[in-house]
């Protein structure tokens, strides 16, 4: 029995009942300003847990995480402090070259980013995982692009746990080719990233961007995402991809926008914004 004013979710059933509302949202393309106080969440702990109970709810599998808010433009934008972990689900997630659906996305823009793909899995442990034991871990180096959305409107005033609830903020992703092995190699803190959006045939604007936008470096948020899950008790799995978050001020679209980001000698990955 819950006491007056104690949080009410780590309960199971709670937690569901605030992911079938998210998710029920998603499906009829519906927006909420808070969700419900019976089942909304306070804590960060809380939203992890509703954000859990999404693949059951949904029917889906979890193809690997994206990571929120890796920089401190991105943390000032939706008010959170730090970085926010979500899941990637079966059917949000393209090969390069895919027309990605625009209906009821309210963001309306494209994300360049580092994908690592995991070779290994790495279960949950007492203590950090180093960066050198999580890039061992990995199989290979993706160019990619998220997509993302929010059922939260604002969701710039939703705050963390709700945030996390909404899965933070996943939507649709893109995955390019898998790079060379010479990423091995590189500094990709300062590893140069080119975007470019067109209107059918015709250039709208280009950006640019560095690995050091993430977090300091990719490989930097990737350990994070692997300890953060270690935390919370779930295994980072071998065949997972993980998305390290934007490394570019985010690319505005239009439908019918086609968004290419140049990672040179490591690849590029596109995707057109459905008309």
């Amino acid at each position: 029995m819950n006491t007056p004013g104690a949080p009410l979710l780590p309960h199971a059933d709670l937690a569901e009942q605030a992911a079938q509302v998210i998710w029920s949202h998603w499906q009829s393309d519906q927006v909420l300003s808070t969700l419900p106080e019976a089942c909304r969440p306070l804590t960060a702990e809380q939203g992890y847990a509703a954000q859990a109970q999404l693949p059951c709810v949904s029917g889906r599998t979890v193809l690997g995480w994206k990571i929120a808010a890796t920089s401190t433009n991105g943390q000032k934008h939706i008010n959170v402090s730090g970085p926010l972990a979500g899941r990637l689900l079966s059917g949000q997630v393209f090969d390069s070259g895919a027309t990605v659906p625009s209906a009821g996305n309210r963001m309306r823009v494209a994300e360049p980013e580092f994908a690592f793909a995991m070779g290994q899995d790495l279960p949950p442990q007492s203590t950090p995982y180093t960066q050198q034991q999580v890039m061992t871990a990995v199989a290979t180096l993706h160019p990619a692009i998220e997509v993302p959305d929010s059922r939260l409107e604002p969701f710039t005033a939703a705050g963390e746990a709700q945030l996390l609830a909404d899965n933070a903020c996943a939507r649709h992703f893109v995955l390019g080719p898998a790079a060379p092995d010479l990423w091995r190699t590189l500094d990709l803190s300062t590893y140069p990233v080119n975007a470019r959006v067109d209107q059918g045939h015709a250039p709208r604007y280009t950006r640019q961007g560095t690995g050091g936008n993430v977090l300091g470096d990719p490989r930097i948020a990737l350990t994070w995402l692997a300890n953060q899950l270690s935390r919370l008790g779930i295994t980072l799995q071998k065949g997972q991809v993980v998305t390290t978050g934007t490394c570019m001020v985010p690319l505005e679209l239009e439908p019918g926008d086609s968004a290419n980001a140049d990672y040179g000698p490591l690849g590029t990955v596109c995707m057109t914004f459905a008309k």
